[in-house]
């Protein structure tokens, strides 16, 4: 089941970066070259693409956060520090301080 969500996710990355770089550019992100006619052409035909960006990045997301919570299980639930402290109680000598 791991597997097939991986590549669900792997295949829905592709897709948004195909789908992010058909979107036609707004140009002059800080407010350079652009006009208001091309800013209400261009509103109306990326309408489709723009919808398809969140529908496959919330798909996307969820493929995410389930391989996640999928991945968790595989991990134990003691600390490091437990693990430390229970190597230090072995049989062996210790060594003294020295003042």
């Amino acid at each position: 089941m791991e597997n097939i969500i991986l590549v669900l996710n792997i295949i829905l990355a592709v897709i948004l970066v195909v789908v992010i770089l058909l979107q036609k550019s707004e140009g002059g992100a800080l407010g350079i070259g652009s006009s208001q006619e091309s800013f209400i052409s261009s509103r109306s035909a990326g309408n489709f693409l723009t919808k398809a960006t969140a529908i496959i990045a919330t798909l996307f997301i969820i493929s995410s956060i389930s391989l996640t919570m999928m991945s968790k299980e595989e991990f134990s639930s003691s600390s490091v520090l437990e693990k430390t402290d229970e190597k230090e109680d072995a049989t062996e000598p210790k060594i003294p301080k020295s003042d």
